[in-house]
């Protein structure tokens, strides 16, 4: 079993259930988490053409410099599946949610020793199931 945790855009979230339930993945969860990238905002540079030029330089500088201690909205969803389709759930979170743009989101997976359905006390793979 594997623990599949992926961040995503909060406007993907609909797709990405969507396509996770098509694939025959009924059972995640998903939380509002807020986070950021490594990467920094790069401040424009300035275009000081009249007298308001370098005063808006400055703004621009100043909202850069803001940005950079901003954390964004994302969708954090976990999901628990068999091996075998592990990779099948990464594939298709990331179909899904590749815009090619920073924000795009990350995955990470994880092992999972074991798991249990507490109703019923089945474990491994039937808990999952």
């Amino acid at each position: 079993m594997k623990e599949i945790i992926a961040m995503v855009r909060t406007n993907m979230m609909n797709k990405t259930k969507e396509a996770l339930l098509d694939l025959g993945v009924p059972a995640f969860f998903a939380t509002q988490v807020l986070g950021r990238g490594k990467g920094l905002p790069v401040p424009e540079p300035p275009q000081a053409t009249n007298e308001e030029g370098p005063l808006e330089a400055t703004v621009r500088e100043t909202e850069a410099a803001l940005e950079q201690g901003r954390l964004f909205s994302k969708r954090m969803l976990s999901v628990v599946v068999a091996d075998e389709i592990a990779d099948k759930v990464v594939a298709t979170i990331i179909s899904i949610n590749q815009t090619g743009n920073p924000g795009d989101g990350k995955i990470f997976i994880l092992p999972m020793g074991n798991s249990f359905r507490v109703r019923t006390a089945e474990s491994g793979d039937a808990a999952i199931s």
